[in-house]
């Protein structure tokens, strides 16, 4: 079994910061592109950032010049940290990751339970 476990969820300031954490364990053969998306109420979930297991990021407008998607490898992490933070950002935040159990097995799209993120005025 593959578990994604999100952390660093909370309450913050309109214009302050939250970094968040998500880490893969279980039998894992490999990790593709690794990312973050969250939903808010009554809206779709949608895409904040992801990352390639090379290093490649990718950024939801929104997102960019204020949060900054990374990964280690070897810890099986991906990390988003996000400044500014605006009203708009509250939501729960979902990491994802496309994994590999075996190398002869597809890959597939692996969920975490999610983090709740609330930014005040």
């Amino acid at each position: 079994q593959v578990h994604l476990v999100e952390s660093g969820g909370g309450l913050v300031q309109a214009g302050g910061s939250l970094g968040l954490s998500c880490a893969a364990s279980g039998t894992i053969f490999s990790i593709n592109a690794m990312g973050w998306y969250r939903q808010a109420p009554g809206k779709q979930r949608e895409l904040v950032a992801s990352v390639t297991t090379a290093g490649r990021t990718n950024y939801a407008d929104s997102a960019k010049g204020r949060f900054t998607i990374s990964r280690d490898n070897a810890k099986n992490t991906v990390y988003l940290q996000m400044n500014s933070l605006k009203p708009e950002d509250t939501a729960v935040y979902y990491c994802n990751a496309f994994i590999k159990v075996v190398i002869s097995s597809p890959g597939y799209n692996y969920w975490g339970q999610g983090t709740q993120v609330t930014v005040s005025s």
